[in-house]
């Protein structure tokens, strides 16, 4: 008999709440979710879902003073949030690694590009030497095609196309071998032509390093391209979870259909006006009674604006949050 799987990252009941404004505000609620190794999760959804605050959970990036965080982290049998200190550092960067969304905000302006590969690298290998950690930082970046690599790693970010920057990103978010990697929206702000080339890297580096990925965005297609597991999030729960291709060729959440819709493959040049969903996200400092969804639902019934549905498997590995949901 086969052994269970075990995953390498298991999210249980995570609730995230922040508590530093005048109401407290629940931006994720009840999130159970788990990663297996050389796996692929596309987070999707409407920007204030809750996507990002899951992922910076994972890493405990949040100003725990005005943040309170429930639930459970399980990285590679590593309850994380137990880390503190030194552990919680090597942690971040050794174990798992992070993409952020835009790359002029997240790397430092007064600083070469190599100063900071290098730096990250010296901090979790101290015994590294400087010359070392720059051959490796210059290996980082031939590995993500960035062209020139010796001149460029004496850059500053600003001198720097989008598209370079977001490579010099992933080079340093791999700088010290992760063996997950969070990837918050990288392709947001490049435009069409190097959202592809980077979608592409992206894959290429997974497959090719084996690396565990969660990959946060609002765009469907790309969720296609490089997931085999999506997860649907709504109002700061997963609405919707199963194998990328099962979800997009048969959703069952309403707010999934929805999404799908948007997509416009049957707009013409005619002018006809794409599909949206009517309606808008919920403040989540007061959230309705009931499926958080229920207001902008066509299908919603009394039963789903008195009580919230809990997560069913319709069909083994496909689950939904939803109250009329059928196989």
């Amino acid at each position: 008999m086969t052994a269970p799987k075990s995953p390498i990252l298991s999210i249980k009941k995570l609730d995230v709440t922040f508590t530093g404004g005048s109401r407290p505000v629940r931006a994720v609620d009840s999130v159970d979710l788990e990663l297996q190794r050389g796996e692929v999760v596309a987070l999707l959804g409407e920007s204030g879902s809750g996507k990002s605050v899951t992922l910076r959970s994972i890493l405990r990036l949040h100003n725990e003073k005005k943040t309170k965080i429930d639930g459970k982290i399980v990285v590679d049998g590593t309850d994380v949030m137990t880390l503190e200190g030194p552990a919680l550092a090597q942690f971040r960067g050794q174990t798992v690694s992070m993409i952020f969304q835009e790359p002029m905000l997240a790397l430092d302006p007064v600083y070469t590009l190599g100063q900071q590969i290098e730096e990250a690298i010296r901090k979790h290998e101290p015994n590294v030497s400087a010359s070392d950690a720059r051959s490796r930082a210059m290996k980082l970046f031939e590995r993500v095609r960035i062209p020139s690599p010796e001149r460029r790693l004496d850059a500053f970010p600003h001198e720097m196309s989008g598209g370079m920057r977001q490579r010099a990103m992933i080079a340093l978010a791999l700088s010290c071998s992760p063996r997950i990697l969070l990837a918050d929206e990288p392709t947001t702000a490049l435009d069409a032509t190097v959202q592809v080339q980077i979608l592409l890297l992206l894959r290429e580096l997974q497959h090719e390093l084996g690396l565990s990925m969660i990959f946060v965005t609002h765009d469907i297609g790309v969720a296609v391209e490089v997931a085999d597991r999506v997860a649907v999030m709504y109002a700061g729960r997963i609405v919707e979870l199963g194998p990328v291709r099962e979800v997009l060729r048969s959703p069952k959440h309403p707010y999934t259909i929805g999404l799908l819709s948007t997509r416009g493959h049957g707009g013409k040049l005619s002018g006809d006006r794409l599909p949206t969903i009517p309606g808008s996200p919920p403040d989540l400092a007061n959230l309705p009674p009931g499926c958080s969804f229920a207001p902008r639902c066509s299908k919603a019934e009394d039963i789903c604006r008195q009580r919230a549905p809990e997560p069913s498997e319709i069909i083994p590995g496909h689950e939904v949050r939803c109250h009329l949901a059928t196989a």
